[in-house]
């Protein structure tokens, strides 16, 4: 990949993540890709990432005009040896990152549309949960926060969930990887806190319109949220200045309330 690839705009937007450079892993869809194209839109160098580079290149196209720049990168998070090139890739094209929203997760739902009580959990699948969902942040921190901290501070956002806090039956895996997110954050958070880099969990705050919840009855189908339910609370975490709000988890909706009269 080199700056070539790179989708540059001529406006000279000004929003208000501009001069941000931010990762956004599991941008192919979803969640992930509505606050990657709304970050493009406030201005950001955005980095779309996930495993489909068809996908990803699809999703970035659509905020084409926005002021910000845009980077397809394919990469699975598992994967460290991906993750070292996409950073390296990053930090050709933009110079040094500032961002990094951990958005990549999958759960007995997205194997299986339907929940499994623990004991009918195969190991194999107990394993894919845990690699994508904890594992992949803590190699993607692993080898971006260095470049958050090389560039004076930034900001880290895991998406969480409310299953983060709380137990749930059926859910085993996907709880088990989220409460691991939870601590994993709180504990970076006060690692890197001299650093200048803020670490934060953000959760939507109920089911979201993705695949996760395709197999949802009609009658259910009303109380699912759209995927932009993230998009300002994400934007205003990502524009906190060092020495910021950290180590808080919250859903968007408090996050919003809280960050209510920051300069972001």
């Amino acid at each position: 990949m080199t700056r070539s690839d790179v989708e540059t705009r001529s406006d000279g937007g000004t929003g208000r993540l501009h001069e941000e450079t931010v990762i956004v892993t599991g941008a192919s869809r979803g969640l992930g890709a509505s606050m990657a194209k709304r970050f493009v839109r406030e201005g950001a160098n955005v980095v779309f990432t996930a495993r489909s580079e068809e996908d990803l290149r699809a999703v970035a196209s659509e905020v084409a005009d926005a002021p910000g720049e845009t980077l397809v990168v394919p990469a699975d998070v598992t994967d460290e040896a991906a993750i070292e090139e996409l950073v390296e890739t990053t930090r050709d094209a933009f110079e040094g990152v500032t961002g990094l929203v951990n958005n990549a997760g999958i759960g007995m739902l997205s194997l299986y549309d339907e929940k499994r009580a623990i004991l009918e959990v195969d190991l194999e699948d107990w394993e894919a949960i845990l690699s994508v969902n904890l594992t992949g942040v803590f190699i993607c921190v692993k080898h971006v926060v260095p470049a958050l901290i090389d560039a004076g501070g930034g900001n880290v956002v895991n998406i969480s969930s409310g299953l983060g806090r709380r137990a749930s039956p059926g859910w085993g895996p996907y709880v088990a990887s989220k409460w691991g997110l939870e601590g994993f954050s709180r504990t970076l958070a006060d690692e890197v806190a001299d650093d200048g880099v803020n670490v934060n969990c953000l959760d939507p705050g109920g089911r979201v319109e993705t695949r996760f919840w395709d197999h949802l009855p009609e009658a259910e189908r009303d109380q699912v949220l759209e995927p932009d339910v993230m998009n300002e609370a994400a934007t205003r975490l990502l524009a906190q200045e060092p020495g910021g709000i950290t180590r808080e988890s919250l859903p968007a909706d408090e996050w919003e309330t809280r960050l209510d009269g920051t300069r972001n």
